[in-house]
Parts: structure tokens; C-alpha cells; sequence
């Protein structure tokens, strides 16, 4: 293999069939990565969350999030106390900068399936743990400043 075909600069199909664990606490089905395809900037993959699925709380590192949810809906309480609530549903785009502490959930009765984008090509480098924060989210239930 020469310079121009190593796999940093060459297109490479990824099916996503296995699956990963991410330290927020869903399984991941594997995507674009750094891993996966040499990515240098960018990471996506596909989550589906079941129903009652929640992950820990969490932000990502100097990394942003960008959210594009195919079916289901999820709610995600964010913010550095945890103190905002959005609804996503199908068909809706959602984003989160880096450093924001968030936890998303699945409230409804079918699962929520997403494509999720980050800039950071490394899954799972970024993520930070805030066990601090779980306490503060209620049993999945919308905050009274929910956005739709």
C-alpha cells in the first residue's frame, strides 16, 4: 500500500453490524471512527435506546454533538446542573457543545434510534463521567421548561 491509499486518506464503507459499550452506559452499534476508518476530526455512529433505556450523565470533552433522530423520541435533561429538558423526536436535529453535561433517556414505548456525529474521532476519549449529577434528574419526568 502507498502513500495515497493508506486508510487516513481513502474512502472506506463501514456496516454497522457489532455492537460496542459506551461509558454513558448504551451499546453502540459501531461507525465512522478513527478506529473504524482512520477518521481525523469527526466520529459517527448509529444508538438505538430501548424503552426506559437511560444513559449515565456525562459531556464530552472539547467535542461537539450533533443528533439526527430517524425513529422514537428521547428526552435529555442538560445543562451544568442538569436544570434544561428537551424533547427529540423523529425527523428532529439536536445539538450539544462541548463541556455540556447531559443524560438522555427514552421515555416512550418504542425504541429511539439516532445518528449521532462528534468531533472528536476517538468514541469514547472525551466522554467524562458526572455521577454528581445523577441525583439531580427526576424519574425521567419532562421539566416544566421542556422544549419540543
Amino acid at each position: 500500500m502507498d502513500a495515497s491509499t493508506t486508510p487516513s486518506n481513502t474512502c472506506r464503507l463501514i456496516r454497522p453490524a457489532s455492537t460496542y459499550d459506551g461509558k454513558q452506559g448504551f451499546s453502540y452499534f459501531e461507525g465512522i471512527a478513527r478506529e473504524t476508518a482512520g477518521s481525523t476530526g469527526i466520529c459517527m455512529h448509529l444508538l438505538t435506546i430501548p424503552p426506559g433505556g437511560r444513559a449515565k450523565a456525562h459531556l464530552h470533552e472539547s467535542h461537539e454533538t450533533a443528533i439526527y433522530v430517524v425513529s422514537g423520541t428521547s428526552g435529555t435533561w442538560y445543562g451544568h446542573r442538569l436544570e434544561h429538558h428537551a424533547v427529540v423526536a423523529a425527523g428532529d436535529l439536536f445539538y450539544i457543545p462541548a463541556g455540556m453535561p447531559h443524560l438522555p433517556y427514552n421515555p416512550g414505548p418504542e425504541p429511539c434510534v439516532a445518528v449521532i456525529a462528534r468531533t472528536d474521532p476517538n468514541e469514547q476519549e472525551s466522554v467524562v463521567l458526572r455521577p454528581d449529577l445523577e441525583a439531580l434528574v427526576p424519574e425521567m419526568a419532562p421539566a416544566a421548561d421542556s422544549v419540543a
